[in-house]
């Protein structure tokens, strides 16, 4: 019986230990080897158009990573952080046995975890898939160590371990933290920089050399005091070490110029590539628009401003000459590292000029067309009424295409999109480089054009560089360049519009936004827009001033400019006049201080005629304000045979004229204060307007009333006459009517003036209203 049970345990032990051996021979099968530990890592060289060193940056993205073989290593370095993280690591396999023993002694005797057992081939297993603290994250940690073990010898892992140290901040592994933080290479570390530098990596996040000089020194203490132990150096070598004064580089970590720039560009260059790589970069005008950018927002900060961007386009070549992020990359608490020129932001405005060259382009809108600026209502499904305004809240009434465009006007813009189509103009944008906007056209729908979407500050900045190089010459002629160039081999290729209907529509729309007096009303003549030589510009605001833009270029260059916070932080009103317009325009100013731009071009092909400024006709002798317009010239025989009819003589011999306005202005005039020169001279009915279809609601039928409405009232007493009975005299211009069901016909008259409407009352179930809605978003500010 006692023979049986010594045999069952036996084999019990047996097949314990056959069952621990097949588990601890199965990483064998999947082995890790060092092949498939090495870490890509050569140092890339810029420099500017001119040879001028920008920096060299340690990886492809925005950590900085360099790495070198094990050899290239200081050796007090290899002493260092092997004294501080692994002491026996050339003696124990990929778990340390006894090290795992006296972790769970520690534990038992203190009630809490005292130590760690983690050797360095467990750290490198976490680093190769990192995962939280968990028992199953510990099992697979346990299992990747023993294939790492199974294919690799110790150096390899070693040097694999020490190229992907966190060494606080966006750096990994010690050839890169002796780069950025002394300026040497790894080799030439001495012991105390090797012991500082073995520090980091316990916490790198809080023993930053920049931020925690102290706990990084009692750090350093520790690591030299585990080297004294491990037997590498003696007690006065280690006193010495801690005592040394040891200088830090700036925290530009050995970039001097463009550190956004750099960065995307290198995540953009293929495998093999030239080094160094000659950018087209300008590194004097990069570094004047780098302290441009930190004076604007450093002036701004009391609006709760903390950042901006911008960009320079050489429109000659189509070269990036100047590319600034942010307003410190190495910022790291005000989120320097965010690159504002590819961020995507709502645009605000800055997309109505394209809008508007589309419908011009397709002849829905000619250059004197008339756009009504009026309060206007937009239903949109399963929500409330939209009626888009501009920031003021007020409305111009009838405006014309350079006057909508030059001022930002919401109301025309939207009208005008719905001429247009969203999906139209969707295509269009898409064309033009915008490739972020991927939603359906219904997603956007009629506030696309007051910035619904989200873009870039690049993306914008491409497609005002091609309406410059469209409106002087035609796209990809004389010596325009047909790509955005980064660098000088490879260049970044543009969407390529295929092919251009309209070339005059695009030179017009550059001559609107060129045009100062055009845009007078919303920014005055002497705003920060106006330049002393020829300059196309547009700002846009996004909703709540969470972003501000502004977007323009001369025949020379292309400035774009963004302020606003990365964190979305509305600021305290703050536009795009206000905010990104200064700094476009120390940008142009200092672009051009040595050299004018020539003048834009006329749009080709095209005459002006002059026409009246409130109607966009043929002006007559009623007509008191007459200005100059482009026209095609197909649309010449329709503007001789249509003169202005928006005033009309009452007697031409005394000159007396009046304002006689289409009935879609009635409201808007309404609400004009009455000394205002757009006030109708004649007695006119404002509210009802004739073809208006009223209903009652039956269940409380005696509350309901109508307003009527009247404009040009003078002191003479009004009469008022329903279906031919009166119903009122007096001086007063509105009168209030309990509605009842029927047709009927107001009249008024006051002397000699008169107005008739006609109109409906019904009880009952609604029929269809002859006025139409569309949908939009919100609307946003200039």
């Amino acid at each position: 019986m006692a023979l049986k049970k010594i045999l069952g345990k036996t084999r019990a032990v047996l097949a314990l230990l056959l069952a621990v051996l097949i588990v601890r021979s199965l990483p064998y099968l999947a082995p890790i080897r060092a092949n498939d530990l090495v870490r890509e890592g050569v140092a890339i060289e810029f420099s500017d158009r001119r040879g001028l060193p920008l920096g060299t940056i340690l990886s492809r993205d925005q950590n900085h990573t360099a790495v070198v073989p094990l050899q290239q290593i200081s050796p007090q370095f290899i002493h260092a952080i092997l004294a501080a993280e692994d002491g026996r690591f050339y003696q124990h396999g990929a778990l340390d046995m006894r090290a795992i023993a006296r972790s769970l002694l520690q534990a038992i005797q203190a009630k809490r975890i005292v130590s760690g057992a983690s050797t360095i081939t467990m750290q490198l297993a976490r680093m190769l898939e990192p995962a939280p603290r968990t028992f199953s994250a510990k099992i697979k940690e346990i299992w990747l160590s023993w294939r790492i073990a199974a294919g690799t010898n110790k150096d390899d892992i070693l040097e694999a371990y020490i190229n992907r140290l966190p060494m606080g901040g966006n750096i990994y592994g010690v050839e890169a933290a002796s780069r950025v933080y002394f300026g040497i290479p790894a080799a030439d570390l001495n012991l105390s920089q090797a012991s500082l530098l073995a520090a980091i990596p316990n916490n790198p996040n809080y023993l930053n050399p920049y931020d925690y000089w102290e706990p990084l020194k009692k750090r350093q203490r520790y690591v030299l005091d585990r080297m004294v132990e491990e037997g590498y150096i003696n007690r006065s070598q280690r006193d010495r070490a801690y005592e040394e004064v040891i200088a830090l580089q700036p925290r530009q970590q050995g970039i001097i110029a463009a550190p956004h720039f750099l960065f995307w560009v290198a995540s953009q260059l293929p495998q093999k590539h030239p080094s160094p790589i000659q950018t087209t970069i300008d590194r004097p005008l990069q570094q004047f628009v780098e302290a441009q950018v930190k004076d604007i927002v450093r002036s701004l900060a009391p609006h709760n401003v903390h950042q901006a961007a911008a960009i320079v386009i050489d429109n000659r070549t189509g070269e990036i000459l100047a590319y600034v992020g942010s307003t410190d990359y190495f910022a790291q608490t005000q989120l320097g590292r965010n690159d504002g020129v590819q961020s995507l932001r709502q645009p605000g405005s800055t997309l109505k000029p394209f809008l508007y060259q589309l419908a011009l382009e397709k002849h829905l809108i000619r250059p004197n067309t008339i756009l009504a600026d009026v309060p206007t209502h937009y239903a949109i499904p399963e929500a409330k009424l939209y009626s888009p305004s501009d920031y003021s809240e007020t409305f111009q009434g009838p405006v014309r295409i350079r006057i909508a465009l030059a001022n930002s006007l919401n109301v025309p813009a939207v009208r005008v999109l719905e001429k247009v189509g969203v999906a139209a103009f969707l295509e269009r944008l898409h064309q033009l480089g915008f490739e972020h906007l991927k939603q359906d056209p219904e997603y956007y729908g009629l506030g696309l054009t007051l910035g619904s979407g989200e873009v870039s500050l690049w993306e914008l900045a491409r497609a005002y560089y091609q309406l410059s190089v469209i409106s002087k010459d035609g796209y990809g002629q004389g010596n325009q360049s047909d790509s955005i160039a980064i660098t000088l081999n490879p260049p970044v290729q543009l969407p390529v519009i295929s092919s251009i209907i309209s070339p005059s529509s695009w030179s017009l729309v550059t001559d609107m936004l060129s045009d100062r007096y055009a845009r007078a009303k919303s920014f005055g003549v002497e705003s920060v827009l106006n330049l002393p030589f020829p300059a196309a510009v547009k700002t846009g605001t996004s909703s709540n001033f969470r972003d501000t833009w502004t977007v323009g270029f001369t025949t020379d260059y292309t400035v774009a400019t963004w302020v606003g916070n990365f964190d979305g932080e509305p600021m305290k009103q703050v536009s795009g006049v206000t905010g990104a317009a200064p700094l476009w325009n120390r940008i142009m100013l200092h672009l051009h201080e040595k050299r004018e731009p020539a003048p834009f071009p006329s749009p080709p092909g095209m005459v002006k005629r002059p026409i009246c400024a409130l109607s966009g006709l043929k002006p007559t002798a009623a007509c008191p304000s007459v200005v100059q317009e482009y026209f095609d010239p197909e649309d010449l025989s329709e503007y001789e045979s249509h003169p202005d009819t928006f005033y009309q003589a009452v007697s031409a011999q005394k000159g007396q004229y009046r304002l006689n306005l289409p009935r879609e202005y009635d409201e808007w005039l309404a609400k004009q204060p009455q000394s205002s020169n757009l006030m109708p001279s004649a007695l006119k009915i404002l509210s009802p307007n004739t073809g208006d279809y009223f209903l009652i609601n039956p269940a409380d039928p005696q509350r309901q009333r109508l307003e009527f409405k009247l404009g040009g009232v003078g002191n003479q007493p009004v009469e008022w006459r329903l279906n031919g009975e009166k119903i009122a005299t007096n001086s007063s211009s509105s009168l209030f009517w309990q509605l009842r069901p029927g047709n009927w016909t107001l009249d008024v008259k006051s002397g000699e003036m008169m107005d008739r409407v006609t109109f409906q009352v019904r009880v009952g179930e609604k029929k269809n209203h002859r006025r139409g809605f569309s949908t939009a978003a919100p609307a946003n500010t200039p």
